[in-house]
């Protein structure tokens, strides 16, 4: 606001020019202070937001701001300042002079030195911040030069050259600093990346390392008068600040070296991996600097001082059981355990020694933190802090990141009797000792050292577990693995037998199910992998002695205890054993294939011996009397979990497994041996030898769990997409389970009883899926589809036996009617998911068989919405699975059946979705709208596909059809329908633009044959997807309008009509003109990106989707651009605005050609454009 509006801050200073600039400068200053009490004490706050917004929206209200940081009483009056040059100096940025840039850095900077013991720390936090983000914002146009001068500045509080307080401001202003070029940590500034980027490269290459220095010799600085005396409150402060600096600095994503190079990995002993194969529960930074930083961070005596240090403040506040979570302490901390994850090219090229000796140091130092570890958890327990182990754990998982498990293991031996890996086992111990004396729960400092611990055996062992290579760990390693496992097991037993007998809810964490245990089981199983010599025999003992008790005590004592240990036991066998199979087909681990060389007879093979008795105990289940007694749900979905996971890595594995297995051994005179016991292992379970009986057993458990178990729909989704999909996955275990008569059983129950009628929707459909996808174990490609034909014969007669009845109306809306008809329609569904080429004739003819009857049933459920849902999510899929392999005439038959299918729906549902506009419309409605609406624009995609892949054998363009006119047809069918609450809900919305963008890149052309109405719809949701909070979405939206825009230049300049009416504008209904298409998009998206928020990433999509609609309606532009000059008043602007206006169309050579190269040129131009305008034109 003008009233605040006194000049600019080019004299630094806050005074004014005479008696009256000083009252107005006072009367500014105690209405800002008045405004400001009126917020903190709830007065009238609307008009005090006024007074204050008035302030941060005036011209140059620099002097003003001054004036009341340096004579306001009021803290809060003087950080209402600090944000108003902030966010005028932003704005404004582009018309300030030089100096007045540096003018205001410089006052910031100065005012915060002179007022450095202030007790108002916030204020003196915001004024640093602001001075870092306005030298950000003149970063790429401050000279050397300036900066220099800046920071020497900078550089002479950090030393202390001006006292402590002083020292603390300047490194709390480069603090501001670092944050303000960090990219996740950078303030918005409405400016592109690009420039960020620039100021991010910058910073790194030039001064971040002399950061780090002067902040290291800050604390150095200031370290004797800590440790001797006791009352140095300012230097701990300043110390502490140094340390936060430090840390801060190594966080930082290093992407180049000094001499402006990328850094690249330089892998320490092949160990160093910046992401683990499992996920973790616990983070880890990997630092990678340059080679630059060596002197700074290794060779200085920075990690000596700095383990001195803590080491002697440790001991100094022994006795102070509070130091260990002061700030100093806590800082100090963090920035061990971040120099223990630095690594690459920092380190020489030594082989690894100096980083070796530098990881040595730092585990000398964290030692006592951790060591001896029973006398660290007793003292915890005690009521000590749990904050320095915890973080000396974290220092071992960050050693564990950066090493090989052999030189992580003899980083402590050079100190210690034993290596790093026995510390590691003898701590994880002791922890597992905690939480099995306490039951403890989730949250505490024993549940928090436990998930650390076991990410770092996770990242040291997971390397091994996929080498591929046999890697022999010392003896001394595989016992301490071995001693914890079976520690772990016992505390998982204990755990799991308690919850048996708790009525409280205390054990809610074991009930979890089995995905949700899955990251820590993982872990537990790369633990027994380094011992499996051990754990293999141990968990068959486990497993038989409670399988022994089972058959003992079964009809005598309660077994609940016993169930519940056999339960926990199958989820840890199930991953030591072997690895999950989602998306590709898992081996037998290495640990596995390369151990137990001794073992030659297959049937005594340990891993043999181990699933043998799980699968005799599942066997067991099929006894209708012990599964009365023994076998809960609960464990049955055990056994199933267990046997899916088994048996896609044991079951009948495939010969190249076999073959390829002999090359896991390098050592010539091992190989033998290992090669005998892995072929032992695998060829017991194979297709010539028990495989078929166990398969056979597998399947019979299936057909006893879908049938005996009613009603549990867990343990029958695990049967059927679990273990079943498992068993159908290999083509070669899929010509023997057709052959079976239990899978016959099975397969006849489920096409022409009604026992299997009972599984809800999900388990139909998955098993129907199931059970056509193992008709590729069929002899040839005829029996498979007669075997899909016998499958679906029953539900595809029943449809249409059903839909000719003349009384269909009434019969079909018996709920027992209803219930059958939406199973059928799953199992159709799950037919049709399971297309192949071998199968796709039965499946089309089995939906061509359908079609009449799932029009009718569509007329008759119009009403009952899961019905119609159901009928819909059929046709989506079948469409999507036959599409691309029907001939012309199939082609024609399906895009016939498809559009009744659109219109038929329409006329039922454009009533109800005018009813969605209505706020009294239920908001369940709403969802049943909004998933119909989602599976057709499924379905119009699917349509889509056929030009783009396309197996039959004649051409589709040779029957004459048009499948963009086909699907814009659909699409107006369909748009009518949508509304705008509807786009609220992501998934629709996400399908619907990803649909409208793929048809207006693809098929322009079309888009000028739409008639009026539907344009104007379409093209109203895409201006509603432009402003859209997903950024994805306005980049679909932005590329349609690329391609419209485009398509109409290039046509329109070769002659033709391009978009025609469309793009000329209309008469409304009044018979007024209005705006053409490109003409409404091109004022919108200037609109957007000078005025509203987005994502800096979308400019450069932007600027293709501009580029275009400049050229297509030059004279809009320049009225545009002439209406935005008209409106600035201050002459500097306008004159600005002008000239960034023209340069926007004409610098870098930009031409009216629309090719790779103008469009890059543009990109840079709207760089420039937006950094120079967006600033101030946003306050117009």
């Amino acid at each position: 606001m003008q009233e605040y509006s006194n000049g600019g801050g080019g004299d630094g200073g806050g005074g004014g020019g005479g008696p009256a600039d000083l009252a107005k400068l006072q009367s500014i200053m105690h209405s800002i202070e008045i405004a400001c009490s009126s917020i903190q004490m709830h007065v009238n706050p609307a008009a005090a937001e006024a007074t204050i917004l008035g302030l941060c929206q005036s011209h140059q209200p620099y002097k003003a701001c001054q004036f009341i940081l340096e004579n306001s009483q009021v803290a809060n009056a003087r950080f209402q300042a600090a944000a108003a040059i902030r966010d005028a100096a932003m704005r404004e940025w582009s018309f300030l002079t030089a100096d007045e840039k540096k003018s205001l850095i410089g006052f910031c900077l100065c005012f915060v030195m002179q007022h450095a013991s202030s007790p108002e720390g916030y204020v003196q936090a915001k004024i640093s911040s602001v001075a870092a983000q306005l030298m950000k914002r003149g970063w790429l146009d401050f000279t050397s030069s300036d900066k220099e001068a800046f920071f020497s500045q900078v550089h002479q509080a950090v030393l202390g050259i001006h006292g402590v307080d002083t020292q603390f401001i300047g490194i709390n202003f480069l603090e501001s600093l670092v944050s303000e070029f960090s990219p996740s940590t950078s303030s918005a500034m409405g400016l592109p990346r690009e420039f960020h980027e620039q100021c991010r490269i910058s910073l790194e290459l030039d001064y971040l390392k002399t950061f780090y220095c002067w902040a290291r010799d800050a604390a150095l600085s200031v370290t004797k008068q800590i440790i001797e005396s006791d009352a140095a409150a300012s230097e701990v402060k300043a110390c502490t600040a140094a340390l936060r600096l430090l840390h801060q600095i190594l966080n930082w994503d290093f992407q180049f070296d000094t001499s402006g190079r990328k850094i690249s990995i330089n892998v320490f002993s092949a160990g160093v991996r910046t992401e683990s194969s499992s996920s973790k529960r616990s983070e880890c930074i990997i630092v990678q600097p340059g080679p630059a930083w060596c002197d700074a961070l290794i060779s200085s005596g920075h990690i000596v001082w700095l383990l001195n240090l803590y080491s002697a403040l440790r001991q100094k506040f022994s006795s102070e059981g509070y130091w260990l979570d002061c700030p100093i302490a806590v800082s100090a901390r963090k920035l061990i355990v971040q120099l223990c994850s630095l690594t690459g090219t920092v380190f020489p090229s030594d082989n690894g020694k100096m980083q070796e000796h530098h990881l040595q140091q730092l585990l000398s130092g964290i030692l006592e933190w951790v060591d001896p570890p029973d006398v660290v958890a007793q003292a915890i327990e005690s009521g000590k802090s749990e904050s320095e182990m915890l973080d000396g754990c974290r220092a071992l998982l960050s050693i564990a990141t950066v090493t090989t498990p052999f030189v992580f293991d003899r980083l402590l031996k050079s100190i210690r009797p034993f290596g790093t890996l026995t510390l590691l086992s003898n701590l994880m111990c002791e922890v597992v000792k905690v939480l099995m004396m306490n039951n403890t729960e989730e949250g505490t400092w024993s549940w928090e050292a436990r998930d650390i611990l076991l990410d770092t055996w996770t990242t040291l062992l997971v390397s091994l577990d996929s080498t591929g290579r046999n890697v022999v760990l010392p003896l001394e390693v595989r016992n301490a693995a071995a001693s914890l496992f079976a520690l772990i097991v016992e505390s998982e037993l204990k755990v799991a037998s308690a919850s048996a007998m708790d009525d409280n809810g205390e054990f809610n964490y074991l009930q979890a199910s089995i995905s949700a245990m899955d990251e820590r089981l993982s872990s537990y199983a790369l633990i027994a992998r380094a011992a499996i010599d051990a754990t293999v025999p141990l968990l068959t003992r486990l497993f038989s002695e409670r399988f022994a008790r089972l058959h003992q005590g079964r009809g005598m004592i309660d077994l609940t205890e016993t169930l519940e240990e056999l339960y926990s036991l199958l989820l840890i066998t199930g991953h030591v054993l072997a690895d999950e199979g989602e998306g590709e087909i898992p081996v037998v681990p290495n640990a596995i294939q390369t151990h137990f060389v001794d073992t030659i007879e297959a049937a005594k093979h340990p891993v043999v011996l181990l699933s043998g008795s799980i699968i005799k105990f599942a066997e067991w289940s099929l006894d209708p009397e012990a599964r009365a007694s023994v076998f809960s749900p609960r464990l049955m979905e055990a056994i199933v979990w267990f046997l899916a996971r088994w048996s896609q890595t044991y079951l009948m594995p495939l010969e190249e497994f076999r073959d390829s297995s002999t090359n896991l051994c390098h050592d010539t005179g091992y190989q033998h041996q290992s090669s005998t016991s892995r072929k032992a292992l695998l060829s017991f379970f194979g297709e010539h030898n028990q495989g078929k009986p166990v398969l056979d057993i597998i399947v019979r458990i299936s057909m006893t769990t879908l049938v005996s178990y009613p009603g549990e729909k867990d343990l029958q989704e695990l049967t059927c997409n679990q273990l079943l999909h498992a068993l159908v996955r290999r083509k070669n275990v899929c010509a023997h389970l057709v052959a079976l008569d239990s899978w016959r059983e099975l397969a006849s129950a489920f096409a022409n009883d009604k026992t299997l009628i009972l599984l809800n929707s999900t388990n139909q459909r998955l098993l129907a899926q199931t059970l056509v996808l193992s008709a590729y174990g069929m002899r040839n490609s005829e029996s498979s589809n007669q075997y899909v034909r016998d499958l679906t014969r029953h539900a595809t007669a029943y449809l249409v036996e059903l839909s000719g009845k003349n009384d269909l109306k009434n019969v079909a809306q018996q709920p027992d009617i209803i219930l059958l008809v939406s199973c059928l329609l799953e199992r159709l569904r799950g037919a049709a998911n399971a297309t192949e080429p071998r199968t796709q004739k039965a499946i089309y003819e089995m939906g061509f068989s359908v079609m009449n009857p799932i029009l009718l049933l569509l007329e008759v459920y119009k009403h009952e919405s899961a019905v119609v849902y159901l009928l819909l999510k059929f046709v989506v899929d079948w469409v999507d699975g036959q599409i691309s392999y029907l001939e012309a005439q199939e082609t024609n038959i399906v895009i016939d059946f498809c559009t009744r299918l659109l219109q038929l729906y329409s006329s039922h549902n454009i009533g109800k979705m005018l009813m969605t506009q209505s706020s009294s419309l239920l908001g369940e409605a709403k969802t049943e709208k909004y998933k119909d609406l989602r599976a057709l624009f499924q379905l119009l995609s699917n349509l889509c596909s056929k030009d783009l892949v396309d197996f039959s054998s004649d051409s589709i363009e040779a029957q004459a059809i048009n499948i963009s006119q086909v699907v814009f047809f659909g699409l107006h069918i369909v748009t009518p329908l949508m509304s705008g609450d509807l786009l609220k809900y992501p998934k629709l919305c996400h399908d619907y633009f990803s649909l409208l963008s793929h048809l207006l890149e693809v098929y322009p052309e079309t888009v000028a044959q739409l008639s009026t109405e539907a344009f104007a719809h379409v093209l109203g949701t895409l201006d509603f997807g432009l402003h859209h909070q997903d950024s994805e979405i306005v980049d679909m939206c932005l590329r349609a309008l690329r391609a419209l825009a485009s398509y109409h230049y290039k046509e329109t300049g070769a002659g033709k009509v391009g978009l025609a009416a469309q793009a000329a504008g209309i008469n409304n209904s009044n018979g007024n003109p209005e705006e053409g298409v490109l003409s409404r998009f091109l004022r919108s998206l200037l609109q957007l990106l000078l005025f509203e928020d987005y994502s800096p990433d979308m400019v450069g999509t932007a600027a293709d989707a501009l580029f275009p609609l400049i050229l297509c309606e030059p004279r809009l532009y320049q009225r545009l651009g002439s209406e935005l000059i008209e409106r600035q008043a201050n002459p500097p602007f306008k004159s600005r605005l002008a000239n960034a206006l023209q340069s926007l169309t004409s610098s870098n050579q930009l031409s009216s050609t629309l090719d790779r190269v103008n469009y890059q040129r543009f990109r840079k131009n709207l760089t420039n454009f937006l950094i120079e305008v967006r600033g101030f034109l946003r306050t117009m």
